[in-house]
């Protein structure tokens, strides 16, 4: 064969293998190499100086939301109870599982419960605050209630006990069945009124940076100054992000008997938000012995305004 033959059926050959390895690799998936797992540092850390400012125009949170997932740092939330029927009172059952899916039996009390549980609806129209049982096998249980039917959003806020155990908020779909009616997000007003108490709300809340939250408790036009202990101070706040339900954690600034911390009129709490947009706040507070809940619609962010003042917030007025 000569050298011009010997190089057309060379050139063919070639031609030949690689249509033979392009219609076996159409046949199978792309291979990927998979980027590196960040470390738990790096993933909540923001990840520029813009965010770290919290001007909320980043597109990252520069501070972790909690509840967005079910599993975290080896614990996941085990929800029983995946479905009620609205206006039927039904007991809401569920275990935190360790890596290994043992029950987990032992916690670091705070706020002078074990474990803090949250319901709220995905309008964010129903909330509840509850503080269920734990049966020695480590199953959770409490009664709900829940008034109207849809999406819900089932959070479990509780500290393993444990040296360097750190405060996890774990969450779980939870679906109510009966006629679905949604509901808006109330517009953002600096006052709520609860069972003829009037709560004011001074401050504002800012994505990535910590801030003051003030809120004043008036009755009948008067300050209400001999406001009693709940969950180990005057008040307790949680707020959750519209959307998602991100879940913040928020410190109450001083505590009963410190010497210091006044029973009221004003209650106030250092919070950050993970982004800007929409949140609701929840004001749980204690005065003649029962528990009341104001709520309250913020904007964190380029879109905050200064809320008004005017017609207050009508709430439920569920009491604990």
């Amino acid at each position: 064969m000569n050298t011009g033959l010997k190089i057309t059926a060379f050139a063919a050959a070639l031609a030949a293998a690689f249509g033979t390895a392009y219609g076996i690799g159409e046949g199978l998936d792309p291979v990927v190499v998979a980027e590196r797992e960040p470390a738990h540092d790096e993933r909540h850390a923001p990840s520029s100086p813009q965010a770290e400012e919290g001007d909320g125009h980043s597109g990252h949170d520069s501070t972790p939301a909690g509840g967005l997932q079910i599993s975290e740092a080896g614990y996941t939330l085990d929800l029983r109870t995946p479905r009620v029927t609205a206006g039927e009172r039904t007991d809401l059952r569920f275990t935190v599982r360790d890596e290994d899916g043992r029950a987990l039996t032992e916690y670091r009390r705070e706020h002078d419960k074990e474990l803090h549980l949250i319901v709220a609806s995905r309008d964010l129209l129903t909330y509840r605050h509850l503080h269920p049982t734990r049966a020695a096998d480590g199953t959770w249980s409490i009664p709900v209630d829940l008034p109207r039917a849809g999406g819900y959003r089932v959070f479990a806020d509780f500290t393993p006990a444990g040296k360097g155990a750190e405060n996890l908020t774990l969450g779980a779909d939870l679906a109510a069945s009966g006629a679905y009616r949604p509901g808006e997000l109330p517009p953002p007003r600096g006052t709520a009124r609860v069972d003829g108490y009037e709560v004011e709300l001074t401050g504002d809340l800012r994505p990535g940076r910590a801030s003051e939250l003030g809120l004043r408790v008036t009755r009948d036009g008067k300050p209400v100054t001999d406001l009693q202990p709940y969950l180990g101070a005057y008040g307790h706040l949680v707020a959750l992000r519209a959307g998602d339900l991100a879940y913040l954690h928020v410190h109450p600034n001083g505590e009963p008997g410190d010497g210091r911390t006044e029973p009221g009129p004003e209650v106030s709490f250092t919070a950050t938000a993970p982004s800007g947009g929409s949140y609701r706040l929840f004001l749980d507070f204690k005065h003649d012995g029962v528990v009341r809940t104001a709520e309250f619609t913020v904007r964190a962010g380029a879109d905050a305004r200064t809320p008004a003042s005017g017609t207050p917030e009508h709430t439920d007025g569920h009491g604990h």
